[in-house]
């Protein structure tokens, strides 16, 4: 019996969403096809790899990362070398040192290196806070008024501080902003239309909806985000229609796989290998769920995600 294809195309479509400074701009999202179906049609976007930078630095143990960024000492050399990655295609500052539990950094040394690391890079930015509520209010709000014109996207806005960084970092600034709920449907959905209320363009937010490394849990993960795509697409649900952003590296390298040295668990072989592993596989499983862009940290990483996108579509 011969194979007939079937299709399925949705009259809906996830939002597209564009940020970055023209000449330098990405899209995120576009589709009306679930997450790599481009055998159903094509996408309107691939689907993006980021490259996430720490403040502090990147982590010296590593001995890929450690070669990788040798010779840049300053936080916009290690950002510049990491545009540079191949396959990267915008680079995500993270603001760890403004933590108040860590480094307590003052927000204007932090907004400091945000303008220092834009001016060193030529990929979009994506500034994402320390995870502190209170502290990444304030600090967002100043990213935004000193990034005003330049399109970044901020990460994130939750419950507890939409209503101010909707108003300063979206209204105000002109920025694209994150809505970070907990690996539930209802709670991004619920933070997307609050979000709406305020006056927020849908088509200026992202969401992230939460993530886990492989085998921790991650089929919430699936499941949320294949929920999500789903309403988006077959029941045409405009508070469910934002791209989706996932911070893949922060949690693959802080799990025991990738912590544990060699010397401690000699089995399980080279603990760099084990982290690369790790980051990879969940990148794939986040994209294949209905991600429309992953950050990664390590290049070997960002490298085999960014062939697997281009193989598969």
């Amino acid at each position: 019996m011969p194979f007939t294809d079937k299709p399925q195309v949705f009259n809906a479509a996830i939002n597209a969403l564009s940020f970055g400074e023209a000449g330098r701009e990405i899209t995120l999202g576009g589709s009306n096809v679930y997450p790599l179906y481009a055998f159903d049609a094509p996408l309107a976007n691939a689907p993006r790899v980021g490259v996430e930078v720490s403040d502090l630095g990147y982590e010296k143990a590593i001995p890929g990362l450690a070669a990788f960024y040798a010779g840049a000492e300053t936080i916009p050399e290690q950002a510049a070398r990491a545009a540079a990655m191949p396959g990267a295609e915008f680079v995500c500052l993270k603001l760890d040192s403004a933590d108040p539990n860590g480094d307590n950094a003052p927000v204007e040394d932090c907004v400091a290196t945000v303008k220092a690391v834009y001016e060193a890079i030529d990929k979009p930015l994506v500034v994402m806070g320390c995870k502190n509520v209170e502290k990444d209010t304030e600090l967002l709000v100043k990213v935004a008024e000193a990034m005003q014109g330049k399109s970044v996207l901020l990460m994130s806005a939750r419950e507890e501080d939409y209503k101010t960084l909707g108003a300063s970092a979206v209204l105000a600034y002109g920025q694209k902003l994150c809505g970070e709920s907990a690996v539930d449907i209802n709670l991004a959905k619920q933070l997307n239309v609050l979000m709406s209320q305020l006056g927020v363009p849908a088509v200026s937010t992202v969401m992230n909806l939460g993530s886990a490394a492989a085998g921790y849990g991650f089929e919430y993960v699936a499941s949320t985000m294949d929920r999500v795509k789903s309403a988006a697409l077959t029941q045409n649900d405009a508070m469910l229609q934002m791209p989706v952003i996932t911070p893949v590296g922060s949690e693959a390298w802080t799990v025991k796989e990738a912590l544990l040295e060699e010397a401690d668990e000699p089995e399980w072989g080279a603990r760099e290998e084990r982290g690369i592993q790790m980051e990879i596989i969940t990148a794939a499983a986040c994209l294949a769920s209905g991600s429309d862009a992953v950050i990664l940290r390590h290049p070997e990483s960002v490298k085999t995600i960014s062939e697997m996108i281009s193989a598969l579509l």
